[in-house]
């Protein structure tokens, strides 16, 4: 296991990368033919951020959650969203013990290294509300007490699109809490032939073992917290975020909070090819995922049919890179 403290930089990217590694074929070896989805998971939980995957049913969501959770040897808990979730079902509530004559609080799910919230978009936004101080602030408030929430910490929240049936449109100001939205897709003829190999007959799931702790977790953020980026690099970043909110194809573009996650996105993703440094490949890489869930269409946009990911991706091709020296 990796120490805390004591490494130099060299020494502790160079077991970023190897235990990265471990955890990355230990989820590959459940979530067939989808290494990139895997590749972004693992880049938000060293980025110290929540991930939102959002695709149809059956592809393989919940999986990839509880295989992340699993590889990690993390605490993980599990939450299936339903209509009639309440938020004390989430957080917890405080009830009376009747032997010590005191109201004691009884922690809920959301308590946990690795919170995996299954269909997110069936619960009220009362409920979704809930995640809201968890996941920005990590505590939780009951009945005035606060309570916080043991490192690392991350929601893995799996959705269907909105235009399926029975489902709530996130709140923007839940969407914005996520570091990155992965799409699944379907997977390739040969991967799908793979998988009806290996999950034919049993969960290869219930054969993954650990191959990391919270521990290794914990050293892992504090080492992409010390990639470097450049100043050129950050102001590339604030003008990718500007673009999105002064373009008219956009009603709402990016907030602060986007720019934060994409430069902390950008380390991570640094830091796994074996970097202690980040280039514009990295942010470029990641404005998609990071940016493309929280922006809102205008109304001539969407007659247009141009969809965000669209926006974006013009907007990343018309501003110009950084110099770096």
């Amino acid at each position: 296991m990796l120490a805390e403290t004591g490494q130099g930089t060299g020494q502790t990217l160079d077991s970023l990368v190897r235990v990265a590694h471990r955890v990355g074929d230990a989820v590959g070896s459940v979530i067939d033919g989808k290494a990139e989805a895997v590749r972004l998971a693992l880049t938000v939980l060293l980025a110290e951020g929540h991930v939102l995957i959002e695709d149809v049913p059956g592809v393989g969501k919940t999986m990839l959650a509880k295989s992340l959770g699993r590889s990690t040897e993390c605490t993980v808990r599990r939450i299936q969203f339903t209509p009639d979730l309440l938020p004390s079902d989430v957080t917890g509530v405080s009830a009376y013990n009747q032997e010590r004559r005191e109201f004691e609080f009884k922690p809920g799910p959301i308590f946990a290294n690795i919170v995996v919230g299954d269909e997110i978009n069936r619960a009220s936004p009362k409920t979704q509300s809930a995640l809201l101080e968890c996941m920005e602030e990590r505590q939780v408030t009951v009945d005035g007490t606060t309570y916080a929430l043991t490192p690392p910490f991350m929601v893995i929240a799996t959705q269907n699109p909105v235009e399926m049936e029975g489902t709530y449109p996130l709140p923007e100001a839940q969407r914005d809490r996520f570091t990155a939205r992965i799409s699944m897709g379907y997977p390739s003829p040969e991967a799908e032939l793979e998988m009806i190999d290996t999950h034919g007959s049993s969960s290869p799931l219930d054969e993954l073992e650990p191959v990391a702790d919270a521990a290794d977790v914990r050293s892992l953020i504090a080492a992409v917290r010390r990639v470097h980026m450049a100043e050129a690099l950050k102001e590339y970043v604030i003008r990718l975020v500007g673009e999105t909110r002064a373009t008219p194809d956009l009603r709402l573009g990016a907030s602060p909070r986007a720019t934060l996650h994409l430069l902390r996105a950008s380390r991570a993703r640094a830091a796994l090819d074996g970097r202690d440094f980040v280039i514009p490949d990295d942010v470029q890489a990641l404005a998609g995922p990071v940016l493309a869930h929280r922006l809102l269409p205008s109304a001539e946009a969407i007659v247009a049919r141009r969809t965000p990911e669209q926006v974006l991706a013009d907007i990343v091709e018309r501003v110009p890179l950084p110099s770096l020296r």
